[in-house]
């Protein structure tokens, strides 16, 4: 069985880059701070405060 270590090209570096600073990255941060305002409000709606900290 034959190896196929062939280097990526630069063309597919490039896409590669873009998918994950154009896509992936403004996802991932829409993600974690929607994810965080979803705790902070089921913390305050389960005791009625604001978390101290």
């Amino acid at each position: 069985m034959e190896a196929n270590n062939k280097a990526p090209t630069k063309a597919q570096e490039m896409r590669a880059f873009l998918f994950l600073t154009v896509i992936t990255a403004p996802i991932l941060a829409v993600a974690l701070v929607g994810g965080y305002g979803f705790c902070i409000w089921m913390i305050q709606l389960l005791t009625g405060s604001l978390p101290t900290g």
